[in-house]
């Protein structure tokens, strides 16, 4: 098993920056990736970045390209998501998420339905 628990969420200005933690315990090293997804109200949960524990093999949403940037300390068993140039389309709940196996092909990094460990979650909020 492994324990996620995000922080960071908030309350910022459009063009504002905010970073997200996602600190892990339990088994981690059981997990081959962690992701950071979020939902909006009225809308599907989707994948905003994902990456390997290794720090290898980074994968980001269209939307997030260029202003979002994730990143692993293994020695702290935490992700962070660093979010700049924030719009108000980014306002949701922001989950981590850990797979507790390894994946076989990119598309995994972002279904959901592949990663088996989830946070409770953080609310980000961009004002206009």
């Amino acid at each position: 098993q492994v324990q996620l628990v995000e922080s960071g969420g908030g309350l910022v200005q459009a063009g504002g920056s905010l970073r997200l933690s996602c600190a892990a315990s339990g088994r981690t090293e059981s997990s081959y990736a962690v992701g950071w997804f979020r939902q909006a109200p009225g809308k599907e949960r989707e994948l905003v970045a994902a990456i390997r524990w290794s720090g290898a093999n980074t994968y980001y949403a269209d939307s997030v390209k260029g202003r979002f940037t994730i990143s692993t300390d293994n020695a702290k068993n935490t992700v962070y998501l660093q979010m700049n140039s924030l719009k108000p389309e980014d306002t949701a709940v922001y989950y981590c998420a850990a797979s507790a196996q390894k994946f076989n092909s990119i598309a995994s990094y972002f279904s959901a339905d592949d990663y088996h460990y989830w946070g409770q979650g953080t609310q980000v909020t961009v004002s206009s």
